[in-house]
């Protein structure tokens, strides 16, 4: 059970959420979309979302700062959360400009402000979830473009739904979270996208 879990987390990091969400639009939008422009969001928000953690966190680790994938101390968390807020930011500034998409340019901005609010949380001595965090901005996100589009995708939000529990479950067996902080990542997650809707939806 304890490998099943934590697989389920590996496969579910939070650092894959912000290119899940902007997959999972091109997947759910009726708006026309060439392949090309696809491209052009996908690939670098791949890449500066899942490349660039990966090898900073490869980095971090030889060096000392980090000592595993899961960052168990506040003090472990501090720079990686600092450098994804930073990727983040560049992706807002740099990549969506380029093929701006309204869903996909405020999806990220609730993905900034989610992080942010988890990292000042950090320097007030107080880690939350981040898995959490990010399964309930796409969650948010999944559910207001089902009534964007008017689409209904249930059997998608129910998987999501599904996933979010078993994460959830697999953060407590694994004791790397309290259920507070389980809690509070997810409820970070769903508020950080519900105050960028009334800009979109």
């Amino acid at each position: 059970m304890r490998l099943f879990f934590q697989i389920l987390s590996y496969l579910f990091h939070p650092i894959l959420i912000p290119v899940a969400g902007a997959i999972a639009y091109f997947m759910i939008t009726p708006k026309y979309s060439p392949l090309e422009f696809q491209a052009g969001n996908i690939l670098p928000i791949f890449i500066l979302t899942v490349i660039i953690p990966i090898l900073s966190f490869f980095i971090l680790r030889n060096i000392g700062v980090v000592s595993s994938i899961g960052l168990p101390t506040i003090k472990e968390r501090m720079l990686p959360m600092l450098i994804h807020l930073v990727l983040l930011l560049m992706i807002l500034y740099q990549v969506i400009p380029n093929n701006y998409t309204a869903e996909i340019y405020f999806y990220f901005v609730g993905l900034v402000i989610a992080n942010l609010t988890a990292f000042l949380l950090l320097l007030m001595n107080y880690k939350i979830s981040l898995h959490m965090l990010g399964l309930g901005c796409l969650l948010m996100f999944l559910i207001c473009l089902s009534i964007h589009f008017e689409i209904n995708i249930t059997i998608a939000l129910s998987a999501i739904v599904l996933v979010t529990g078993l994460v959830a479950t697999a953060r407590l067996y694994l004791k790397a979270h309290s259920r507070m902080e389980v809690m509070i990542g997810l409820f970070i997650g769903i508020i950080s996208q519900l105050l960028t809707v009334t800009f979109w939806l």
